[in-house]
């Protein structure tokens, strides 16, 4: 029998404690309940769930286009950094916007050297490499790195 993953994501928190980068990341593509699986997981870990694309925008809104993509890895640290940990996050598609010129996988991993995260992905992993849209979309992001898969 397959295990829950639920299961398979609080496995893999524990497992990622002990890691450099702390992030446990619930890939899925739309539609597939990745939302949902998170709002249990921060009903039984305490904290809520952060809707980064609402949190993020408000700290952009009066900055210029530079300032904006200078500033969000230090606006996203401040909103991951009040909240209280393990933090869960969701709607994470601003991170990807092309105007931002952001590595939204570096990012998540940046936030998670000292503390928990677990975040949702909209994509799929294939061979290896962790997806997001697909390939001719605007926000296209295909990245190979040395990840710990669990």
């Amino acid at each position: 029998m397959a295990e829950p993953i639920h299961d398979k994501i609080k496995r893999s928190r524990q497992a990622a404690e002990g890691l450099y980068h702390r992030l446990v990341l619930l890939v899925g593509e739309t539609g597939s309940g990745k939302t949902g699986v998170l709002r249990n997981i921060a009903e039984e870990f305490g904290p809520s769930v952060v809707n980064v694309n609402l949190a993020i925008s408000g700290g952009l809104l009066e900055l210029t286009a530079k300032q904006r993509s200078l500033r969000l890895p230090g606006i996203l640290d401040q909103i991951v950094g009040q909240a209280q940990p393990p933090m869960v996050l969701d709607y994470i598609e601003i991170l990807f916007d092309k105007d931002l010129q952001q590595d939204p996988l570096r990012l998540l991993q940046s936030i998670s050297r000292n503390r928990a995260v677990v975040a949702s992905w909209n994509g799929i992993v294939n061979s290896g490499r962790l997806l997001y849209a697909e390939t001719g979309h605007p926000e296209y992001a295909a990245t190979i790195r040395s990840m710990r898969w669990l």
